[in-house]
């Protein structure tokens, strides 16, 4: 229990305490916070307070919350970060230790503790590089059986490493940011001969519900981090909307992959959630254990290696109406974040804090799991709204929400909202 008052349905409860970056209208510096139920401490202020004195052993790192990123605090390393978090988490306990640092300081409370609803927030990392992987098995075998068929759904790779692509980092933005409409080269005619494009906006535009990892320390280049220590290099996880143009998709990808369908922009919740919080739902992958055809950079210890972390994603139409379109897990991944980086750094590709690694498009099995509107529709045919509308693809005025909670009422570990309303497209 805390002494602040927090709403049991609150995604950010004494359990968890993500780090984020806000900035507020009296104050536009950008500097790092923790949230916590409707607040937000201000770490900066907070750490210029004094609220870090009785944690003697981080009194030289007290700079890294006076920075506008947390690159500098993700590169502290995960045992600085775990205790960084027990120690907020004990100073908001309502048996807390440290009475006098907050509970029982009123002052530093109207400074430091913000409602969310007047702070802004921004990424919470400078993103250097941005790699979104493909380890959601279904979605890529649902995917497969539409391209290909079911019996060349998965291509002869895919089960033996992360298949992975570079994407934009410079187009990452924070949940709330308004998504513009891509134009691009569209086949409208593929049994045409020849085969001749269009140029126009998007028409199948879609969004693929994903969780990212943050790097937070680097490796140096040439040298591979291990699978055994890889979780170490990991500072937390956020909500992902990769948003996609399958018809630009369709025609650009052969034959080196997504370019233009993806690189407009990528959707991520402000608040990392650290993996300490992510701790108590680990859950088998889809296929745990030491798999025997993996090489033995990707081999696993332990089989537990996902989160059991509830997901969904929701369309809002631009009348208001709101419709839970799919319901799937972070369970739905076929390699782990540490396997990623594992392979990611094979080669001796060197990482740095803030480099930003997405999942792949996380679906389940059953009817009303897939994680992006082309696995659910095939492209062709609608699904109907609450509002008796129907979509087959985000219309301009439609609203994307991804939501991921772990836990029980009270104690809830979530991301908070990711957030992204369709703009038209340029007139080009």
């Amino acid at each position: 229990m805390s002494w602040l008052s927090i709403s049991k349905s609150s995604p950010f409860s004494l359990a968890n305490i993500p780090f984020g970056i806000i900035s507020t209208a009296k104050s536009t510096a950008h500097v790092p916070a923790i949230a916590i139920g409707d607040y937000a401490l201000d770490l900066s202020v907070f750490a210029s307070s004094g609220g870090f004195s009785p944690l003697t052993d981080f009194a030289r790192h007290l700079d890294v919350f006076q920075q506008p990123t947390l690159n500098a605090f993700a590169a502290l390393g995960r045992p600085v970060h775990r205790q960084v978090r027990e120690y907020l988490q004990n100073v908001l306990r309502d048996d807390t230790s440290y009475p006098q640092v907050l509970k029982n300081n009123a002052v530093l409370q109207k400074e430091a503790l913000l409602p969310l609803s007047e702070v802004t927030n921004h990424l919470p990392l400078q993103i250097g590089d941005y790699t979104d992987f493909y380890a959601g098995l279904n979605h890529a075998y649902n995917l497969g059986v539409i391209l290909r068929g079911p019996d060349n759904a998965l291509q002869p790779n895919y089960k033996h490493l992360p298949v992975g692509y570079h994407g934009r980092a410079s187009s990452v933005v924070v949940s709330g940011t308004p998504i513009r409409r891509p134009n691009g080269q569209i086949l409208t005619n593929p049994s045409a001969t020849p085969k001749v494009p269009v140029f126009s906006p998007s028409k199948r535009l879609d969004i693929e519900l994903e969780l990212a990892a943050f790097v937070s320390r680097p490796n140096q280049m040439g040298e591979p981090v291990p699978i055994d220590e890889a979780e170490d290099h990991i500072f937390g996880l956020v909500l992902m909307n990769d948003w996609s143009a399958r018809d630009i998709q369709a025609w650009e990808y052969v034959p080196l992959g997504p370019f233009c369908a993806k690189n407009f922009a990528t959707t991520i919740t402000p608040w990392v959630v650290l993996l300490d919080a992510l701790e108590p739902f680990r859950a088998p992958g889809l296929e745990p254990g030491d798999r025997e055809s993996l090489f033995p950079y990707l081999r696993e210890k332990r089989a537990v290696n996902a989160y059991d972390i509830p997901l969904e994603f929701e369309l809002k139409t631009a009348q208001g109406s709101s419709t839970v379109v799919s319901r799937s897990n972070a369970k739905n991944l076929l390699f782990s974040f540490p396997q990623m980086l594992a392979h990611h750094t094979i080669t001796g590709c060197n990482m740095n804090p803030g480099d930003l690694l997405g999942s792949g498009t996380i679906s389940g099995t059953e009817s009303g799991a897939e994680g992006s509107l082309v696995e659910q529709t095939r492209g062709k045919n609608p699904i109907t709204l609450a509002d008796g509308s129907q979509r087959i693809f985000l219309e301009d005025g439609d609203t994307a929400i991804l939501r991921g909670t772990a836990g029980e009422e009270g104690s809830y570990v979530g991301f908070g909202d990711c957030v992204g309303t369709i703009l038209p497209a340029h007139v080009v």
